[in-house]
């Protein structure tokens, strides 16, 4: 039996699904299903919400007003992880990752573990203060570059994440090219394509081909994969659901798309999350939600261990609608047909 977390989506107080005739956990029984973790071959860490953006989809209310930093101290802790469990690849998210000081420390001892070392940049970041190099910084340690583009035009890029944010990371995908991203097969960039409004991303396939071809058309932009997430109904983005009137709606969207063949291949059976005080989570849309793991296991990355973690019980809620709908969607895109 899935065991599914209490709480529902909330924001300001108020249940994101109030008049669902379901549960996940429910939907899942239903098509015999039992959300277990499987290896844990990545470490996903949230350094923090401090970010140059303040998106209107950010699942994690991160904007240049938010404090919230991961300490050296836990970062060694994440460190000593990889070392020791020799867990093949590390993502590192934020927020802005790249603002916090002890990024660059970070991605280097990473790299020394033999860990792929996973960046999500969000591209405009480059042009802060100190920030301009960060090219060359991934190329030096063979960072894979994973980084959010709404849209090959302007005016549904900056909707989404302000204004001016097109043309800037235009000029951003232009500078990883000149170092070799997108080019030099070991020097990996992938994009991340949300829709701009209330509805499911196209299939992955086809919106990959024709940004490929906009992209090099438009702006002689080369990159490697195109990966599509569906927003998910949590934080600013249930903000915007609910302002626009759109929240029953677009959740009840996400029940009726429920695909049980998405469910194999879900990023929280393959990952441990992270937070930026380095309390462990099934995913980071978990984290957001500060739905923890379950009660009997370790609660730090302090103390864990993958023996521990294996085969555990996923928490879930509603919002895992998000993942399980048409094609599915993970850190890695869609995850079924």
């Amino acid at each position: 039996m899935t065991t599914t977390a209490t709480v529902q989506i909330r924001r300001n107080g108020k249940p994101a699904l109030p008049n669902s005739p379901v549960s996940f956990g429910e939907k899942l029984n239903a098509s015999s299903l039992d959300l277990r973790s499987a290896t844990i071959n990545t470490l996903q860490v949230n350094v923090g919400k401090l970010c140059n953006q303040a998106c209107k989809h950010c699942h994690v209310d991160a904007s240049p007003t938010r404090t919230e930093i991961m300490s050296r101290e836990t970062i060694e802790a994440c460190l000593d992880a990889l070392r020791k469990h020799k867990i093949p690849t590390i993502d590192i998210t934020g927020g802005a990752p790249e603002l916090v000081p002890d990024f660059r420390y970070f991605v280097v001892e990473a790299r020394k573990t033999g860990a792929k070392v996973i960046v999500r940049h969000n591209l405009t970041v480059m042009f802060e203060e100190n920030q301009t190099d960060l090219p060359e910084f991934f190329r030096e340690n063979k960072v894979e570059v994973m980084s959010s583009l709404p849209y090959f035009l302007e005016q549904q890029t900056d909707a989404q994440r302000g204004t001016g944010v097109f043309n800037k990371s235009v000029e951003a995908l232009r500078k990883l090219n000149a170092v070799g991203y997108g080019i030099d097969e070991k020097l990996v960039l992938n994009l991340v394509y949300n829709p701009t409004g209330a509805f499911l991303p196209p299939e992955q396939s086809a919106i990959e081909a024709d940004f490929k071809r906009e992209l090099k058309t438009r702006y002689d932009i080369l990159f490697d994969n195109l990966y599509t997430i569906t927003n998910m109904p949590i934080a600013r983005f249930l903000d915007y659901l609910r302002s626009s009137k759109n929240e029953e709606r677009y959740l009840q969207k996400l029940v009726n798309a429920f695909n049980p063949a998405t469910v194999e291949g879900l990023m929280c059976r393959n990952i441990i999350s992270v937070d930026w005080t380095g309390k462990l989570f099934d995913c980071d849309f978990n984290q957001m939600l500060e739905i923890g793991v379950s009660a009997d296991l370790p609660q730090t990355i302090h103390d864990f261990s993958p023996e521990k973690f294996a085969r555990r019980q996923i928490m879930t809620g509603a919002h895992c609608f998000g993942c399980t709908a048409g094609s599915g969607s993970s850190c890695g895109g869609a995850v079924a047909n």
